[in-house]
């Protein structure tokens, strides 16, 4: 699903302007990507976790030629799905539980 299709069904649901959920999905999407480059951890109850990990540097291998190339240390963002998300993915004959509840 594309972030304008996301955005329309927002702006439906809560009742605002396709412009105006695009405004705030952005908001939130700017948020998220400001507090995980300072190394922060961002919990969305019923969702999930976003966080920072660093990735030392390694020697990994080519899978088409074998040869052995150095890779880089970095960061990289992980996502851990809460309890309440994980279930209702997996069990899609329950219904999805709404913000009100």
């Amino acid at each position: 699903m594309q972030k304008v299709k996301v955005a329309e069904a927002v702006a439906e649901k809560i009742g605002v302007s396709p412009q105006t959920a695009v405004g705030l999905i952005e908001s939130v999407i700017d948020t998220l990507k400001q507090r995980l480059r300072t190394g922060e951890t961002v919990k969305i109850p019923r969702f999930g976790s976003f966080s920072v990990r660093a990735k030392r540097a390694r020697i990994g291998r080519n899978p088409r030629t074998g040869v052995a190339a150095e890779i880089t240390a970095r960061r990289v963002v992980t996502f851990h799905p809460s309890r309440v998300f994980r279930e209702m993915v997996n069990n899609t004959q329950a219904p999805v539980p709404s913000l009100e509840e």
